[in-house]
């Protein structure tokens, strides 16, 4: 009985420690997207800056987050 308290004790410390790792992965994976996301928008910021069309900037920005986020604008798409 104590070797099979030992043993799922050992289990479950193993088990906690590889979602944590993978917990990590996917938290830094997510930063990575957040700052992709943040630099597509920033491109299409300074697009429209700097006189080109919305349509033209749009379509740099769809092209961007192809991939990233929901939605062909990465999740933003605003009114006007």
């Amino acid at each position: 009985a104590m070797r099979f308290f030992v043993f799922m004790t050992g289990m479950f410390l193993a088990g906690s420690l590889l979602a944590q790792a993978h917990g990590e992965r996917e938290r830094r994976e997510d930063i990575r997207r957040h700052r992709a996301m943040a630099a597509a928008h920033e491109a299409a910021a300074k697009c429209l800056e700097s006189g080109k069309s919305e349509k033209d900037c749009l379509e740099k920005l769809r092209q961007d987050c192809k991939g990233l986020g929901i939605g062909k604008y990465c999740g933003l798409r605003h009114q006007h």
